[in-house]
């Protein structure tokens, strides 16, 4: 299985770049964890559905077909790490690759939003995206360690 995040904005500190990646290279060969960063759309002159617009094209182009679509959102579900995980779980069960999508610094397109399968909520808190990337990453890890009964996470 593959666990895509699609995240909209291309730089990110060195540090959250690290931080990325060493979690992505725990995960077992059977289950990837994968970043595809797409370009924020520049503001300039334009209205915010123009510049979510294009974004969501990017985005749309970044999923491959037949993933299963779970919008990152404020206003998403709230999940423990135990739910997180139950639906990792699920989520090997029915698809070969699932993407979680991290809109930019304006969030989705509203049409975007509501047609993906899932919207899910990381926190009550406003992060920084970089740090969005690593928490996703991490609680990702997390879940498939209690899935697989590894020692990484503790109750």
């Amino acid at each position: 299985m593959r666990l895509l995040v699609v995240a909209v904005g291309q730089r990110v500190p060195d540090w959250a770049q690290t931080a990325w990646y060493d979690y992505a290279k725990r995960f077992p060969p059977e289950l990837r964890l994968e970043l595809r960063a797409v370009k924020t759309e520049p503001r300039a002159s334009k209205t915010l559905a123009t510049l979510l617009a294009a974004e969501r094209e990017r985005i749309e182009a970044a999923i491959p077909k037949g993933a299963r679509v779970v919008a990152l959102d404020e206003r998403g579900t709230p999940l423990k790490t135990l739910a997180l995980a139950a639906k990792l779980e699920a989520w090997q069960l029915e698809n070969d690759s699932v993407a979680l999508v991290i809109g930019g610094p304006d969030g989705l397109d509203p049409a975007f939003r509501h047609a993906a399968h899932e919207r899910i909520r990381l926190s009550d808190l406003t992060l920084p995206h970089a740090m969005v990337r690593v928490l996703l990453a991490e609680q990702l890890y997390r879940a498939w360690s209690i899935n697989a009964g590894h020692p990484y996470h503790r109750e």
